[in-house]
């Protein structure tokens, strides 16, 4: 009697946990290669695009090369001064943290590690993304919005002075290249 009590018990157990594996492993993970990475507003920046930055008082054109990367889990932005050579390049990993339900952005340029070891974090704003990188030196803030009307994309890039005034840096604009 106390051996089939003990295998009943036994049984119910294992029915009990296979029904909870079961509905653990049912639930699909927030963020991972089964969860690709869409978002309309950034859909529009795909493709190739001329860049002229107003930074410091000068005026400096770029190409950029926008495509989708990484099963379609971040949208990487290639840019290259167009002076030759170039003297400036950067890519960047824009992707989306489910989890924590924000933007990331991965700033990987020509000034090395030191300054691409920042991590950015974006939030939506009207027509656009706003993102925030916490450098060592202080806060810089990069934000993009796009004319619905005439798609142009527009940056507006700040910086925190010593003073704690919010400064700009640069101002972008970018066109469609044809």
């Amino acid at each position: 009697m106390k051996r089939a009590a003990y295998f009943v018990f036994v049984f119910a157990l294992l029915l009990v946990s296979g029904s909870a594996a079961k509905s653990v492993s049912a639930q699909e993970p927030l963020d991972g290669p089964n969860r690709p990475f869409k978002d309309e507003l950034l859909e529009n920046l795909v493709g190739d695009w001329k860049l002229a930055r107003q930074i410091r008082g000068q005026t400096v054109q770029n190409t950029v090369q926008v495509e989708w990367v990484l099963n379609h889990q971040f949208l990487r932005i290639h840019m290259k001064d167009a002076a030759t050579p170039a003297q400036y390049e950067a890519m960047i990993f824009l992707g989306y943290d489910n989890a924590s339900d924000r933007y990331v952005i991965h700033w990987i340029d020509v000034f090395g590690g030191r300054f691409s070891e920042t991590l950015g974090y974006g939030k939506p704003v009207h027509n656009g993304i706003s993102f925030v990188f916490e450098y060592p030196d202080g806060p810089f803030t990069n934000t993009f919005t796009i004319d619905p009307a005439s798609h142009r994309l527009s940056f507006l890039l700040r910086q925190k002075n010593a003073r704690g005034e919010w400064t700009t840096f640069a101002t972008e604009e970018w066109r469609r290249a044809q």
